[in-house]
């Protein structure tokens, strides 16, 4: 018998569907007619123990206890769920071969992983376990999976990396909560005071966003048109450009502060002879922006329709397991293995069947084009967000399952639509020994932006309408300098400076975040690193968090009392602010846990080790607590408690469980996106157990970490 684990029962039934027919129900299984047999975890089935579970002291949160190192890393079923998990050893024992089929990345290896290893498998049958990555439910695409099944080995580096992510994560967060809390009641504070390796640093981004805006003295600054007009008073503007001498009067931005300098320039130019000393036109092209990651559609999203980030994905998951018409969302990846191309006409016909308003107006999409999203160097375990190969019956759908259909599928149709093509125009102007630059861009051939020139039916721009930047999560760019048209001008050619123009303008504080804005500063992380070379390290990583943890963590520091929003914008409560101010620089940076990120990736690459990953954390973790332990948290001082209470089912006062789908701290929980456990019932000894092979936590295989 095989036995398929899948990691939820909706993909367990895709699984079972396309078996052989009549099939078994049981309770928690599915019996094919040829006796292979589906069944599923329901997210995590084991969960981290608790302190106490260790030593009984551990109960009580005592400063002399910490740090807090598990002797043996122990599992322990979830009593919700402790049925399920009796149906799956009873299963187990009888198949002869295992398929994992968790979800496809890293922790969904994991997950599957972990309850195959408490059970106990060893010897052929774990050796002969096999991979099953489902992207997409729809029937024909199972089939086709189930033809690719893959060694379950090639993924022990997966493994290991949750692994390493989820102890790690446990070791950190649990410490600090319990000694900032400890210390944050000496103070009078009440509350528990949790602290988390990614929730932590992204509060600390907002928290010093606040404080810039509060602290932010806004300047006046000056700006100089100059308006011209050629021997046909054909008329376009340009803007002044200071030179080296006006230095000593202007900001580290390149703003002119003195009002009289810029006076000065109008008076000058008013009414003078000009020459154009420079014109440069360029044919320029732009590619189809990439389809989707969850963290891209994420913010388009939250600029598009103002969905926040939890939004996005429960609707996401909602079109993927209720509608099976996108693939599997929670991606990381904007890029799409070379094979799927074959599915390009079937895809584009199901698009083009249930979604018209996408081509209105538009040329037909040519399956035969390959742009640059079809890579097979830039995949791993999962691809791009793209639409599946069913037909959407959109009026079947909710409004913002809609919108977010429609935004997959506008994306995966640009990819089949030639390059945007434009003329640059750059041209300077000499007056009176002053330069002033203006810019024009001319439309030459649409391409792919024609999907994106018209409305959509609420009234808002497509998304990739004024840039591919806003697809990427970046910021639009300023293109104050771009005028509309620019009359025809030659190099050489004599103009009139018919009258100068003062603007005057004032600096501007930094916007407080948003939905979007967040997103983006998570994905680009790099840009909040304070140390060059870890900047430099860290622009090539996934950023802070990943795309299935963020959305849960943001909502996660509203549950906790740290945000709150004010309209459209986030911003920190004081107690974020006490939390933040009372805390290291090194816990409420991304540096760390950027950095973790990375390692853990190489991890998954067999580029480092679990042992190089999780050796320097016992040290670092000791003068923490150290630190700790000789400083008051005073920032906190008359503040109260708020939003964030023990329970009798959360006992030792830290998070205990949040599932997968539902939330995703780092640090402080106990289930896949808490950073908790995992594999953590197999035995390692004492302290070194965190430094240590993870062998006997993946598969039981003692040289298992010889693969990382």
């Amino acid at each position: 018998m095989i036995l398929y684990i899948a990691e939820k029962p909706s993909l367990g039934r895709a699984i079972a569907d396309v078996l052989p027919k009549p099939h078994k129900k049981g309770d928690g299984f599915i019996e094919a007619a040829n006796g292979d047999c589906v069944s599923w975890c329901v997210g995590h089935l084991l969960e981290q123990a608790e302190p106490d579970a260790y030593n009984p002291e551990f109960k009580s949160w005592k400063f002399e206890h910490l740090p807090i190192v598990p002797d043996k890393w122990q599992l322990k079923p979830k009593a919700a769920t402790r049925s399920q998990l009796t149906v799956l050893k009873r299963l187990v024992k009888q198949a002869n071969t295992l398929v994992n089929a968790g979800d496809p990345d890293r922790e969904g290896q994991l997950l599957v992983d972990e309850v195959i290893a408490y059970l106990g498998v060893t010897g052929d049958k774990l050796h002969q376990t096999q991979r099953l990555l489902i992207s997409d439910l729809n029937p024909q695409a199972v089939k086709r999976a189930l033809t690719q099944l893959r060694s379950n080995r090639e993924f022990i580096p997966l493994s290991t990396s949750a692994l390493a992510r989820s102890r790690a994560d446990w070791l950190y967060g649990m410490n600090m909560t319990r000694a900032y809390t400890i210390q944050g009641k000496k103070v009078g504070y009440q509350g528990v005071l949790s602290v988390g390796r990614v929730q932590t640093p992204l509060l600390g981004l907002v928290v010093r966003r606040d404080e810039e805006i509060a602290h932010f003295q806004s300047k006046p600054f000056y700006e100089v048109l100059a308006h011209l007009a050629t021997e046909k008073q054909e008329t376009f503007s340009a803007k002044w450009q200071p030179s080296e001498a006006c230095q000593p009067y202007m900001d580290e931005e390149g703003r002119v502060l003195a009002r009289g300098l810029a006076q000065n320039v109008v008076s000058r130019i008013s009414d003078k002879s000009a020459l154009v000393t420079q014109l440069v036109a360029k044919d320029k092209k732009q590619n189809p922006p990439l389809p989707y990651s969850l963290s891209a559609l994420q913010i388009d999203a939250a600029k598009r329709f103002g969905m926040s980030a939890k939004d996005v994905l429960d609707t996401c998951q909602s079109l993927y397991e209720r509608h099976k018409l996108i693939t599997y969302p929670r991606s990381d990846s904007r890029y799409l293995p070379v094979e799927q191309h074959n599915l390009a006409p079937s895809v584009l016909k199901a698009i083009s069947d249930g979604a018209t308003e996408l081509l209105q107006g538009a040329d037909v999409p040519d399956p035969r084009l390959k742009s640059k999203a079809w890579d097979d160097k830039k995949v791993d375990a999962h691809h791009a967000i793209v639409p599946t190969e069913k037909t959407a019956n959109l009026s079947s759908l909710s409004q913002r399952e809609r919108q977010l259909y429609l935004h997959v599928a506008r994306q995966y149709l640009a990819q089949f639509y030639p390059a945007y093509c434009y003329s640059e125009t750059t041209v300077q102007v000499t007056i009176e020994g002053g330069l002033f630059n203006t810019k024009a861009r001319q439309d030459k051939s649409l391409g792919w932006k024609q999907l994106f020139a018209r409305q959509e039916p609420n009234g808002s721009k497509a998304s990739g309408n004024k840039s591919t930047e806003e697809s990427t999560g970046k910021d639009d760019e300023e293109n104050d300098d771009f005028i509309g048209q620019l009359p025809p001008l030659k190099l050489g050619q004599a103009l009139h400076c018919t009258r100068g123009e003062l603007l005057e303008k004032n600096t501007q504080p930094p916007k407080a975040f948003t939905d979007a804005t967040l997103l983006g500063a998570m994905t680009g992380i790099s840009r909040y690193v304070t140390d060059p070379e870890i900047r430099k390290i860290l622009k090539e990583t996934d950023g802070l968090g990943t795309e299935a943890t963020r959305a849960g963590i943001i909502e996660l520091l509203f549950k906790r009392g740290f945000l709150q929003r004010l309209g459209k914008s986030i911003v920190s409560t004081d107690v974020g602010k006490g939390l933040i101010n009372s805390l290291p620089a090194s816990a409420t940076t991304p540096d760390m846990t950027a950095l973790w990120e990375a390692s853990l990736n190489g991890i998954c690459h067999k580029e480092t080790s679990y042992q190089a990953f999780m050796q320097p954390l016992l040290g670092t973790l000791s003068t923490l607590i150290q630190n700790a332990g000789a400083q008051l948290p005073t920032a906190l001082n008359g503040l109260q408690g708020q939003g964030y209470r023990k329970t009798a089912s959360n006992k030792s006062g830290y998070r205990k469980s949040y599932s997968k789908k539902s939330s995703s701290a780092k640090g402080i929980g106990t289930t896949k996106n808490d950073g908790s456990n995992k594999y953590a019932s197999q035995k390692t000894s004492s302290k070194s157990s965190v430094t240590r092979s993870t062998s006997r936590s993946a598969y039981n295989c003692r040289k298992s970490t010889t693969a990382v």
